[in-house]
């Protein structure tokens, strides 16, 4: 993912701290630009379908997922405000207007203390082995990105994961330290340190393909952008409509998984709350093969447009700021050399 130079002078190389603090300024970039689109998609879902007690959904803001639980006396009401909303815009305006600004970043402390770790993991990762592999197979290989993505994100998801099931079982009740390590204890004892990866397969199913086309796809984009614009190195411009694309397309062709471990994690917790048992140990391809038989096959595409709502200007934003970053980087090594 360096800007590609047209012979010498040599590129200079960006450090691994460097790449942390670039992407780490993107998560935190993209999450304070992209949470109020999902916080106002919740506000008008809400108006029109109200959350019973003890019902569950997946907040999403393109850039990391959040159980969220609705119980009466819940401290988290900003999905429980009653409205009149017109639409997406009408609901910007009167939040903005009759409860302040902040209220449009609800929930925005969740998703920074997950998505700052796992996006530097997975940025950082994808850098380094990307380096590497050009080493060993040349600058122009195309699988690069491919292999790079796939290994950072099963890395990534892989790390997270306990964090993920860990902090879902926070916001369903308010915990102490000493009760969430009774938690993590018992899970353990009760069912092996594997339980505290429960979900980690539909995530990998979801997340692993993304990142395999998002990064080949964002290359190439990226590449064609340059060379029509008769450039060398990619512009913000060209690093976010590459971004915007790939990310979409990546979107799209992993909707499937997406629908399937969404309805897994509002299952889960709505059998061990014990709202309503539901058969929690069906395989991904047996919940795809209910949701065909009762929705048809355009029941795997459900929230096609609000993913693509948030995951496009999320990717586009991230990846944007995250080159930004290291452009930046790239110059001060140079000026010190």
């Amino acid at each position: 993912m360096e800007p590609e130079t047209e012979g010498p002078p040599p590129t200079v190389q960006v450090t691994p701290l460097q790449q942390m603090i670039a992407s780490c300024t993107g998560a935190i970039l993209t999450s304070l630009m992209v949470t109020p689109l999902d916080v106002i998609k919740i506000r008008l879902q809400v108006q029109n379908n109200p959350f019973p007690k003890g019902k569950c959904f997946v907040y999403s803001n393109g850039l990391m997922d959040h159980m969220c639980v609705c119980d009466n006396g819940s401290k988290k009401a900003w999905y429980k405000k009653p409205g009149n909303f017109q639409g997406t815009l009408d609901a910007f305006l009167k939040i903005l207007r009759n409860e302040g600004i902040k209220s449009l970043w609800s929930g925005l402390p969740p998703t920074l203390v997950m998505a700052i770790p796992a996006t530097v993991i997975y940025f950082t990762c994808y850098e380094q082995l990307s380096a590497f592999l050009r080493t060993k197979l040349g600058e122009n290989e195309t699988r690069i990105p491919i292999v790079a993505g796939i290994v950072a994100r099963f890395g990534a998801v892989t790390v997270i994961s306990p964090l993920e099931l860990i902090r879902t079982k926070m916001q369903s009740k308010k915990f102490s330290y000493k009760e969430l390590h009774g938690f993590v204890s018992g899970k353990v004892s009760e069912e092996g340190w594997i339980s505290l990866w429960k979900g980690w397969a539909p995530t990998l199913l979801r997340d692993v393909p993304f990142s395999a086309m998002y990064w080949y796809n964002y290359e190439i984009v990226k590449n064609w952008l340059c060379e029509k614009s008769g450039l060398y190195e990619p512009t913000f411009m060209i690093n976010f409509t590459s971004g915007a694309l790939s990310g979409s397309f990546a979107a799209v062709a992993t909707l499937p998984f997406d629908v399937v471990k969404t309805q897994k994690q509002t299952q889960l917790w709505t059998y061990e709350s014990g709202k309503v048992p539901v058969p929690l140990h069906l395989s991904t391809w047996a919940i795809m093969k209910n949701i065909i038989a009762e929705n048809g096959f355009s029941g795997l595409f459900t929230g096609l447009i609000p993913r693509l709502v948030k995951i496009a200007p999320a990717c586009a934003i991230m990846i944007s700021t995250y080159e930004l970053g290291k452009a930046f980087f790239q110059k001060q090594n140079i000026e010190r050399q």
